[in-house]
């Protein structure tokens, strides 16, 4: 049967419907060897669909078990199905899992920490819906570009701000400790608009030297170490479809 094509990758558990438009719109989305335009249907069970040259749609005979698991993304890996720059994705730190999963949301190359993935469209599109405002919270080392500025950088973060002129939900930041040229402090912030946490910084007059994602809600990454990964337990799983 047809469906869009953005239900259909939403479904496969890649990404949300919103963000599925966006693939579809730069013409990542393929179906049988022909770029799909936005509002495009196809059958699942019959057409070949691929994103950015990776099929999406294998058939395994009987429906995929539903996988949960949390990643410590190093940095210098994209949260991307496949990268035509040949860098190194999430998916080859994730190469033992029998099933196919995707990222839920991203966290950009030079980032690091709690990422997500699964196989399970429907959490997926819940965890990335802007009306589902979840709380992460991020390890940051920032440098003061300018010297140390009369206004605590952690109250300067969280003062009113906009990008691309949409106002942002205020940030909750706390100061861990003093640096001599920066500080280290923990930022939560609701909404994940591209880099938006180095572009807050910038506002400030600040270059992030180091980010880190440490929780999602009350998912903590805690001492999973870097690169590896480890499976949500049920408790976990309950937690985040009640969210």
């Amino acid at each position: 049967m047809k469906e869009r094509l953005q239900k259909i990758l939403s479904a496969q558990g890649i990404c949300s419907r919103r963000k599925a438009e966006e693939y579809i719109k730069e013409g990542a989305v393929k179906v049988n060897g022909i770029t799909a335009l936005l509002g495009e249907s196809a059958d699942p069970e019959v057409d070949e669909i691929t994103l950015n040259g990776v099929l999406i749609n294998e058939k395994t005979g009987a429906a995929e078990e539903k996988t949960y698991i949390m990643l410590n993304k190093p940095r210098g890996y994209v949260t991307t199905l496949a990268d035509e720059s040949g860098r190194r994705t999430v998916l080859d730190l994730v190469g033992d899992i029998p099933v196919r999963i995707y990222p839920v949301g991203r966290l950009d190359m030079h980032s690091e920490g709690l990422l997500l993935m699964t196989n399970d469209g429907e959490l997926t599109n819940k965890l990335t819906h802007p009306k589902h405002k979840v709380y992460k919270t991020y390890l940051l080392n920032i440098i003061y570009d300018d010297g140390k500025p009369a206004v605590p950088a952690e109250q300067m973060l969280q003062k009113p701000m906009t990008i691309d002129g949409i106002r942002l939900a205020p940030a909750k930041c706390r100061k861990i400790t003093d640096l001599e040229d920066g500080c280290i402090l923990t930022i939560s912030i609701r909404e994940g608009k591209n880099r938006q946490i180095r572009r807050m910084c910038t506002q400030c007059g600040f270059t992030v030297r180091s980010l880190k994602r440490v929780s999602i809600g009350k998912l903590m990454l805690a001492d999973l170490p870097t690169g590896e990964y480890r499976h949500l337990t049920a408790e976990e799983v309950d937690y985040l479809k009640s969210l």
